[in-house]
């Protein structure tokens, strides 16, 4: 990946073991220079969630700075989740693939299986334009912690949720992802929106 960057796993600053431990209340200020308004959802998670998420291992959130001035430029959070595919929505190669690693429900013709979930990915919009981190560059540092991941522990797939946006859509598909289905969910202001889900085999 890009040198003009670093990952640091936030569980590096909450535990005490560690040389860079600074605390949870230092580890709130710093993320508080964090905003994504493309996103509200996005920026919320990391403001409120993101903490509470990795002390509870439900998700791991990898925070993303600038090499040069260690400006925090964006964050990904990464879990592994249960996924059902139903057979008719990937192609047959795709099946086949997935048919090594889970099971097939023969009655609903849906696979199930544990998969690598980037459950979140954003951008910090508070610095100026030039400083802000390309999306592409962003995604490679997901998938290339969960390449390592793959390296130790196995698994054949990963997948994500996004937003129903055209520019979205675009760029993960562009990235090797396919879409599989949709689900309708609601944002932080109570309002119902689809998001579209997509996996790629590593």
């Amino acid at each position: 990946m890009s040198d003009k960057y670093f990952t640091v796993n936030i569980r590096a600053y909450l535990d005490k073991d560690e040389p860079t431990y600074i605390g949870e209340e230092s580890l709130y200020d710093l993320l508080s220079d964090f905003s994504c308004p493309e996103n509200p959802d996005v920026e919320y998670f990391l403001l409120h969630n993101a903490i509470e998420f990795t002390k509870k291992d439900q998700s791991i959130t990898y925070l993303v700075f600038d090499a040069e001035d260690a400006s925090l430029v964006g964050y990904f959070s990464l879990t592994v989740k249960p996924i059902s595919v139903q057979a008719s929505n990937i192609s047959k190669t795709m099946a086949k693939k997935l048919s090594r690693v889970s099971i097939l429900d023969e009655e609903t013709q849906s696979y199930t299986t544990a998969a690598y979930l980037i459950a979140q990915l954003g951008k910090n919009y508070s610095l100026p334009k030039e400083k802000r981190i390309p999306g592409n560059i962003l995604l490679g540092f997901a998938l290339e912690t969960i390449s390592n991941l793959q390296y130790s522990v196995g698994g054949v797939m990963e997948f994500l949720e996004c937003e129903d946006n055209e520019f979205l859509l675009n760029f993960y598909t562009q990235n090797h992802f396919k879409p599989f289905d949709t689900r309708i969910t609601s944002s932080q202001n109570n309002e119902p929106h689809t998001l579209h889900q997509l996996l790629k085999f590593i």
